[in-house]
């Protein structure tokens, strides 16, 4: 029998998030807006898989037309955990339905897998949240409206969050704007449907961000699914 026989999912999986943490990994992907490195599948991948075979784990994903879910099951034990995210929708260029599909699922895997072995990735949240305070441009006094009006309507239930339109050229300063206030309306949700709220008002920004900088959306979704898994515990 081996170690982890006796070991339920949620020991074994805690178990596998330490060695991984002790994994040296190497982060192949560049955002070149913001200036940041970020895990792509294939960084840590192959070293999940070893770990997951060594103590008596299996993740497999699926998905629905609304949820993208990751499933990790105690191959020694009947018993699993579950990791959601919602479903999203992508418009790359010169591309067709299938391959804006698979651009999709593959971004949906890296976020699924990274929450579930808590893979944070500090100096991208830097480059994106803490441009503001390093380099003030001429429109702080409006982001700082942003923040206090996310703020309001978000104790009233509104969760209705204000970000202009990405204005012509470079993009980061909106991005951070938008960023910041997700951060705030996170903050103040107390529920797995105030997360879920959240999202659905403001689909038509996030959808702005995803044409705009799939990697800093990609952060972004990252944000929603780990504030929601924390209110599913």
């Amino acid at each position: 029998m081996s170690e982890t026989a006796n070991m339920n999912v949620y020991k074994k999986l805690q178990l596998a998030r330490v060695l991984l943490q002790n994994t040296k990994l190497n982060k192949s992907g560049k955002n070149k807006f913001a200036g940041y490195d970020y895990f792509e599948l294939g960084d840590f991948i192959p070293a999940i898989q070893s770990i997951c075979e060594d103590i008596g784990l299996c993740g497999v994903i699926s998905y629905t037309d609304q949820l993208a879910t990751l499933t990790i099951y105690n191959t020694e034990g009947a018993d699993k955990i579950d990791f959601t995210s919602p479903m999203s929708s992508a418009e790359l260029k010169g591309c067709h339905a299938v391959q804006n599909l698979g651009a999709v699922q593959t971004y949906l895997r890296r976020y699924l897998w990274t929450t579930a072995f808590e893979l944070v990735e500090h100096d991208a949240l830097d480059a994106t949240t803490g441009s503001v305070e390093v380099k003030p441009k001429p429109k702080v006094e409006a982001k700082v409206e942003v923040k206090e009006e996310a703020k309001i309507r978000g104790k009233e239930g509104d969760w209705q969050m204000i970000a202009n339109e990405p204005p012509e050229g470079d993009p980061k300063d909106w991005l951070s704007v938008v960023g910041k206030t997700a951060e705030i309306a996170l903050g103040l949700a107390t529920s797995q449907e105030d997360v879920m709220n959240i999202f659905k008002k403001n689909k038509t920004l996030f959808e702005s961000v995803k044409r705009v900088d799939p990697e800093f959306f990609a952060t972004l979704m990252e944000s929603f699914t780990a504030t929601k898994q924390k209110f599913g515990e």
